[in-house]
């Protein structure tokens, strides 16, 4: 299977002024070909680095996606760059500029000198007419290499490589392959532990596990390279059913299944509503069980200083208040000698305070306290 790597350019990234969110979106349509992605690469709008960045990328991978830089001002320097690092020069492509003209008639817009700019690609460059937006795309290939240049404008992107690109790549390396990916998600345990009950597995070569940890809960990665999606399934199941039989009900979900939606099954299987009230969380408990209306009633934020005692009484008056069957308190304490948790938890079954020590980063407190809390609520 062919090796990529993925180039976005523009220094607005290197600033920290823009997420780069088309490398997730590129890696992900490429890993669903099968093409193994080896390194997402941020670069700035400087010609010589981005060539030299370029010719060495193509020395290790035969495909090379670079998102940006193909608009029309000065500090637009990809295609100047891709000409360098290629060897040679940029041509005009009359039928470019036509189709720029068109598009920025539909705005009203008179094209400008600089807008010329973009029907200019590497000689031997394949142009990509871009319908959604100003900015050509070009594809250059030889050799067995394969560079995709596309706007990086997001839609602009998404669009063109879904309709291009994509297509492109599979006639040229004849891809017949795929990559399945099965997220297991855990919550209640740690890192270290899993690696410990799993650590064989973390070993194996094709499917590859691999662990992944977040504030509160990890997720297990199985990922499989094979030729249909009936294969890719029969070699990933084995797998996900030991892991599921060490580590038991630490594994909430798979996929895109979040805590949140599990928890809330919970208490839809149980015919019970849910009030929350919240102290020093910055309100994410409340904020995550939004989009649940039907099981979900209402969030109180507590903004003074609370005992775990106060923290009861105030969840317990907030339960009366919207005639629930459940009230679930969370407090995060920060400002004590040992950092910890409490969670208060009423039911028509039951009425418990749990107490979780802390000792990971300030900022992750209140996500990791919000994750415990869902996972008492999930096991109701």
């Amino acid at each position: 299977m062919p090796i990529a790597e993925i180039i976005t350019i523009g220094t607005e990234i290197l600033l920290g002024e823009i997420d780069d969110t088309n490398a997730t979106f590129l890696s992900r349509r490429l890993n669903e070909l099968g093409i193994s992605v080896y390194r997402k690469t941020s670069i700035g709008d400087n010609v010589q680095r981005i060539a030299s960045l370029i010719q060495e990328t193509l020395t290790r991978c035969d495909i090379i996606i670079t998102t940006g830089g193909l608009g029309p001002t000065v500090d637009d320097p990809t295609r100047e760059a891709l000409a360098l690092a290629w060897g040679t020069e940029l041509q005009f492509h009359p039928e470019l500029w036509e189709q720029i003209k068109r598009h920025l008639k539909l705005y009203n817009r008179e094209p400008t000198e600089n807008n010329r700019r973009q029907a200019y690609l590497p000689i031997t460059a394949i142009p990509v007419e871009n319908p959604v937006g100003t900015a050509p795309a070009f594809i250059l290939s030889k050799a067995g290499k394969t560079i995709a240049c596309l706007p990086g404008v997001p839609q602009e992107m998404k669009y063109l490589m879904d309709h291009t690109i994509i297509p492109f790549l599979k006639n040229q390396f004849d891809l017949q392959g795929l990559i399945k990916t099965r997220v297991l998600h855990t919550v209640g345990i740690g890192e270290s532990l899993i690696d410990t009950s799993i650590s064989d597995f973390e070993t194996l070569s094709n499917p590859t596990v691999g662990l992944a940890a977040h504030a509160g809960q990890v997720d297990i990665r199985i990922t499989v390279k094979a030729n249909s999606l009936q294969e890719a399934e029969q070699m990933i199941r084995p797998i996900e059913i030991e892991i599921h039989n060490r580590l038991k009900d630490h594994i909430y979900a798979t996929d895109e299944v979040s805590l949140e939606q599990v928890a809330m099954n919970t208490l839809r299987n149980h015919n019970w509503r849910l009030i929350v009230c919240e102290h020093q969380s910055h309100a994410i408990l409340a904020r995550r069980l939004e989009p649940f209306s039907d099981v979900f009633i209402a969030g109180e934020i507590l903004t003074s200083k609370v005992t775990d005692e106060e923290l009861v009484i105030e969840s317990e008056r907030f339960k009366d208040s919207y005639q629930v069957e459940c009230a679930l308190g969370i407090s995060v304490h920060q400002d004590q000698e040992s950092p910890a948790i409490t969670i208060y938890l009423s039911t028509p079954d039951s009425k418990t305070t749990f107490s979780r020590p802390y000792g990971g980063a300030p900022q992750s407190a209140a996500i990791w306290g919000v994750n415990h809390a869902l996972d008492i609520l999930r096991k109701l």
